[in-house]
């Protein structure tokens, strides 16, 4: 029977193969998203271990934060980025929740985000998210609550209005953009929890920080921040 199973199991590969998400090449589990090649090439940052990691210092005066951490570097043309084209561009939400699976597993492994309440997914603006099918940030968060056992609150924290994107602005442009363009509807669902605001790529910081903020209106809030990933200069 095993030698039935096996013969039926590469013949459905040789129709129809699996395809590693980074590379294009073929898989041997059909379970795998990422080769291994691809998987020993992703820039890992190391910073939920570390206290003033990079991440932490750009909001240092802005908002605050107990921890914050970004899973990934990114940068154009890389592995990282294809991965976060998959998921924003193509629908990929599976690739989107596997890097979420790593995030968490990461924040698991550290003792600087114990004891989170939610995680909450910066929200886009509701059209966007008609036109896309998703947000994005909600996949990433649906990946680590898997792994940590924490749940997602998608509809309390809304974008209010639309906002330009922040690709082509520089800072001072990217704060004014989202400034006040978040609200909290339901304030005391938040009051005395402690939450991690998530989010796919960190640049300025300016939205998180417009987002952070509206949150930390919230009687005794205590928040945190991760990302997928963090643009290197």
């Amino acid at each position: 029977m095993s030698t039935l199973q096996s013969i039926f199991s590469d013949t459905v590969h040789l129709f129809y193969p699996k395809i590693c998400t980074g590379c294009g090449s073929d898989l041997l589990s059909d379970d795998q998203l990422l080769c291994l090649l691809c998987i020993n090439q992703l820039p890992h940052t190391n910073f939920a271990q570390h206290a003033n990691n990079p991440l932490e210092k750009i909001f240092w005066g802005r908002i605050p934060l107990l921890a914050a951490h970004s899973e990934f570097y990114f940068a154009k043309e890389t592995l990282i980025q294809e991965l976060i084209h998959q998921l924003k561009y193509r629908g990929n939400e599976d690739i989107g929740y596997f890097l979420g699976q790593l995030i968490g597993n990461s924040l698991l492994n550290s003792n600087r985000f114990k004891n989170l309440d939610y995680l909450i997914p910066l929200p886009l603006f509701p059209e966007k998210e008609r036109k896309r099918g998703f947000n994005q940030a909600t996949i990433i968060c649906n990946g680590i609550s898997a792994q940590m056992n924490i749940p997602v609150m998608k509809d309390n924290v809304i974008r209010r209005r639309f906002t330009e994107t922040q690709t082509k602005k520089h800072r001072t442009e990217r704060w004014e953009n989202v400034a006040d363009s978040f609200q909290v509807k339901k304030p005391n669902l938040l009051s005395g929890k402690n939450i991690l605001l998530v989010d796919d790529v960190v640049t300025t910081g300016a939205t998180l920080e417009a987002c952070g903020n509206a949150i930390a209106q919230s009687a005794n809030i205590k928040l945190s921040v991760a990302t997928l990933s963090m643009a290197t200069k």
